[in-house]
């Protein structure tokens, strides 16, 4: 029999894939003006590594729970298709110093990194051990990419301007925590509870960040296209959701100039 919680925990992580799906997708008109242009034009690639990372973590963490972690593999899952198409569509448009720091990134994370956590928690911990140290892997991973936007908050109080920090993601993103929250929090799993906790948070104080400083002129709109090119808008990453791209990146130093003649 399915417990009233179970049942409630479904409802939350059935939204928080909904949600999560539509953020996923954000980057899309991001990676078509990439493709279009053939050239990342100053996008940086460490989003979407580090969002394929958190998918890939999830669901090592799905397999390893079993239990109650469909909802979990399907979202990553998707993430993990989707972040894989950004970054080659990344590698095959950006310059050649920005492929090589990609690739090296790529391996050093993605590779050697995941690669050294499942083979340490597979064959060096007890199976009664195992989803606890992954588990923690996965928290501690979330809560420092759930700090990221503190970078954002600081540009937006410096420059009094909120260009750098759209409120309608701001709001989904805090939106998508809250159902990850319930739905960890209901299965008595704090592991998914717990940094989607600080994702709200932060989610709140970016929207009334946003109130504050949303009338302020300050910032003469040409200038802010001199504020080091582009800005990462946000990066959220929860339970499974991915970093997001938006029209202000800071530019990688591993990327082409914009005005290289491309």
């Amino acid at each position: 029999m399915i417990s009233h919680r179970e049942s409630l925990a479904f409802i939350f992580g059935i939204l928080g894939n909904a949600i999560s799906f539509m953020v996923f997708l954000a980057p899309v008109p991001t990676f078509y003006q990439i493709y279009k242009k053939k050239s990342t034009e100053g996008f940086q690639s460490i989003p979407y590594v580090v969002a394929l990372l958190s998918a890939m973590l999830w669901i090592y963490y799905a397999l390893a729970k079993r239990e109650h972690s469909f909802l979990l593999l399907t979202i990553n899952t998707f993430g993990v298709g989707v972040e894989s198409l950004y970054i080659a569509i990344f590698l095959v448009c950006a310059s050649h110093k920005a492929r090589l720091s990609t690739i090296k990134l790529l391996v050093l994370c993605n590779v050697f990194g995941f690669g050294g956590m499942v083979v340490s928690t597979l064959y060096l911990t007890k199976a009664s051990e195992r989803i606890s140290i992954i588990g923690w892997v996965c928290l501690v991973f979330n809560i420092g990419v759930f700090a990221s936007p503190l970078g954002i908050i600081k540009k937006v109080i410096e420059t009094r301007s909120v260009a750098f920090m759209p409120l309608s993601l701001s709001f989904f993103l805090s939106l998508n925590a809250i159902m990850w929250f319930f739905y960890g929090f209901l299965l008595n799993d704090y592991y998914i509870a717990l940094p989607n906790t600080l994702g709200f948070l932060f989610g709140i104080v970016q929207m009334v960040i946003y109130l504050i400083y949303k009338n302020s002129n300050e910032v003469d709109p040409k200038k802010l296209q001199e504020l080091n090119g582009h800005i990462i808008d946000i990066v959220k990453m929860g339970t499974n959701t991915m970093v997001i791209s938006g029209p202000n990146q800071v530019a990688n130093s591993g990327d082409e100039n914009p005005n290289n003649g491309k």
